[in-house]
């Protein structure tokens, strides 16, 4: 187990890499970012604004409208994810592939696989809000099984967007061959969620630290706290666009040494051969 989380961690060294010849790639996720929030303001602030909040109880929460309105803002932000996601991993597997990407070669690729996106988002927002109905049944009991079905959901559905961008195959398609993959790689995918877990969450304290000193000090000086709470959220937010391109060249590589037991040779110089080899052998 250590052993592997070695080996994660020097993966994400090699994902580092990546990102420093391709510093544009941080661009991806912080477009996904700030579409995210306006889909937040565009569904919060009608609903502010109507005076709704004031008048939810048990009936209206159980309202078919309600429910149709979290899946539009479900599938919303899925699909704005989806995307960009996508678009980073096609500059990935390009540079994998020895060439040289360009933020318009990831938006070129998105582009072209905007069907497969489209019906990738509206899976994702499907099971998300049955998982969100499993929840909501049963407090307790339903936070625990939601807990478990959602990891096995994010594991089988690890490799999609990969295996959409490099064999362009259909949504359904793309989650049946990754369920293949995750025979071989599944051990790896869950040690990788805890290691980027782990590592973020460290790398993160400094942010949730000088928020808490930023709000301990309101009383004494303002300025000082919101300064403070200011630069810890620029800083929560660097570190939130790094973790979600590594994740992303991480699935584009894991993608490749699970499909062909090896990386493109132009890939060589940047994910080691030896760590590959211990993190993605057949469970």
């Amino acid at each position: 187990m250590f052993g592997k989380i070695s080996d994660t961690w020097e993966l994400m060294g090699s994902s580092w890499e990546v990102i420093k010849k391709d510093k544009e790639l941080l661009i991806f996720p912080l477009v996904s970012l700030i579409a995210c929030l306006l889909v937040f303001a565009s569904f919060a602030i009608p609903i502010v604004n109507s005076g709704a909040l004031d008048r939810i109880d048990e009936q209206t929460l159980n309202d078919p409208g309600v429910w149709a309105t979290t899946f539009m803002f479900y599938f919303c932000n899925y699909f704005i994810i989806i995307f960009f996601n996508t678009a980073l991993i096609t500059c990935a597997t390009i540079r994998f592939n020895g060439g040289d990407p360009t933020l318009a070669d990831g938006f070129r690729g998105a582009m072209r696989r905007f069907h497969s996106i489209f019906g990738w988002a509206l899976v994702s927002a499907t099971v998300g809000m049955i998982l969100r109905m499993i929840e909501e049944r049963s407090e307790k009991v339903g936070t625990i099984i939601t807990s478990i079905l959602g990891m096995i959901w994010t594991a089988v559905s690890f490799l999609v967007i990969p295996v959409m961008v490099v064999e362009d195959k259909s949504p359904l398609q793309a989650l049946k061959e990754s369920t293949v993959l995750l025979k071989k790689t599944w051990g790896e995918q869950l040690v990788s969620n805890f290691s980027f877990g782990l590592v973020y969450f460290l790398l993160g304290l400094p942010g949730y630290l000088l928020i808490g000193f930023g709000v301990f000090m309101f009383s004494s000086s303002i300025v000082l706290a919101v300064s403070l709470i200011a630069i810890a959220v620029i800083y929560l937010i660097i570190v939130g666009l790094i973790n979600f391109a590594q994740q992303s060249i991480f699935q584009a590589a894991l993608y490749f040494y699970a499909k062909d037991g090896r990386m493109p040779e132009a890939a060589g110089d940047l994910f080691d051969a030896s760590a590959l080899s211990n993190a993605y052998s057949a469970k």
